[in-house]
């Protein structure tokens, strides 16, 4: 890849307080050792956890970045040599949905399922007022900042909100989800208890021990110092044979893809993010999953089941072993990463975590004029949609 000029400016930032600042655009394939040292500390006192924007795991699928649509990672740090407070990858979207908008937008990998930007604990605020600020006075930025998949009222998005206020303008959420989370105090067993009905509990013995005449059953946790590449070949393995590979959209499927998911295991092996487990039966395995765990929290990545064993609900069996989570001190809650409403993991898991994707305006007088229009539109077809929905409720025969 030919790296885009833009890589290498550095421009410098005053905020209020007088201290000051670097916005600094890296070339993310090659940083130094002493910026990727600073990128790993910002992970582990970033206020609020996201293993897709840590370095491990971002810079694996930076090179996706296009540099015709200025796309850049953007770092925040105090001074030219002092600690880094923040750190995002933006680029510049062309379209917003299908309308010919231009603006900025926070970018991730299509396998990338939280969108917060890494930001030092108590730098929140000033980290969205010096990016907000930066791409104000960038020439190619326009419209608004689109960031998408923040945690609802957490310190991010918190602080977006009073920093899009004390710029004279709104930070708009204009998309909510809600998605299965894991985040008790109660022991796996209780948890298990309370979360699942006592006849599917039931249900789900009687299939265990069916499964166990099959052959030998066992739960696998990858191990520190174990070889990695065979859980990684069996996982691409078990995936590709069942619905996803039929469909194209399995990670083995395509060779980026693939490599790009092996390098991502390899890299949070070396970092002490990986947790990785299998249900086996006569050592093959029936169901695997991928958990990502980053202190306080936890995101489960992907989950693959064999399809032909789908009688014996394997991936449920691995999910019951998975509620360990609940008895590991440093984490105190997991993410489950699935589409809202999944069937399986929301039957399991009780808890529930609000993502939200916020447009916060630019500054210039065109950008203002240009974002309450957008905003005003989307309102209004926000409430036109639920006015449809509630009228083909009404209309639905009992």
């Amino acid at each position: 890849m030919t790296v885009h000029p833009a890589f290498s400016v550095d421009s410098a930032a005053t905020p209020a307080d007088g201290a000051p600042l670097t916005v600094r655009v890296v070339d993310p394939l090659s940083l130094s050792d002493e910026l990727a040292a600073a990128w790993d500390r910002l992970a582990d006192e970033a206020s609020e956890p996201n293993p897709f924007a840590e370095r491990w795991c971002l810079q694996s699928a930076l090179h996706l970045l296009d540099p015709e649509r200025h796309a850049r990672l953007v770092l925040v740090r105090d001074g030219h040599d002092g600690p880094v407070i923040g750190i995002m990858p933006v680029a510049l979207a062309a379209h917003y949905g299908r309308l010919p908008l231009r603006h900025v937008t926070g970018w991730a990998h299509p396998n990338h399922f939280h969108g917060a930007p890494l930001v030092r604990a108590g730098f929140e605020s000033l980290f969205w007022s010096i990016l907000l600020g930066w791409c104000d006075a960038a020439p190619w930025a326009r419209t608004l900042v689109h960031v998408p998949r923040l945690t609802e009222d957490g310190p991010l998005h918190r602080a977006l909100v009073d920093v899009a206020r004390v710029r004279g303008g709104e930070a708009e959420a204009v998309h909510r989800e809600e998605r299965a989370l894991l985040e008790s105090t109660l022991s796996p067993e209780d948890y298990w208890d309370g979360a699942v009905r006592a006849k599917k509990r039931k249900e789900l013995r009687r299939q265990a021990n069916r499964l166990a005449e099959q052959g030998a059953v066992r739960f696998r946790r990858w191990q520190a110092g174990e070889a990695l590449d065979p859980w990684i070949d069996a996982f691409l393995d078990l995936e590709a044979r069942g619905w996803k590979g039929r469909a194209g959209s399995a990670l083995a499927s395509h060779s980026d893809t693939e490599a790009w998911f092996r390098a991502i295991l390899t890299g949070a092996a070396e970092a002490g993010r990986l947790d990785m487990r299998a249900l086996d039966l006569d050592d093959r395995p029936l169901a695997m999953l991928v958990n990502f765990l980053c202190p306080p929290g936890g995101f489960s990545f992907k989950t693959a089941f064999d399809e032909e064993h789908a009688r014996f609900s394997p991936g449920v069996l691995l999910q019951q072993a998975n509620l360990d989570l609940l008895g590991d001190p440093q984490i105190d809650w997991v993410d489950s990463c699935a589409a809202p409403g999944h069937p399986m993991i929301d039957s399991v898991w009780r808890e529930r975590r609000a993502l939200v994707w916020v447009n916060v305006p630019l500054s210039a007088p065109s950008d203002r004029l240009r974002f309450a229009l957008l905003t005003r539109a989307e309102r209004f077809w926000r409430r036109w949609k639920g006015a449809a929905a509630t009228e083909n409720e009404m209309e639905s025969p009992s």
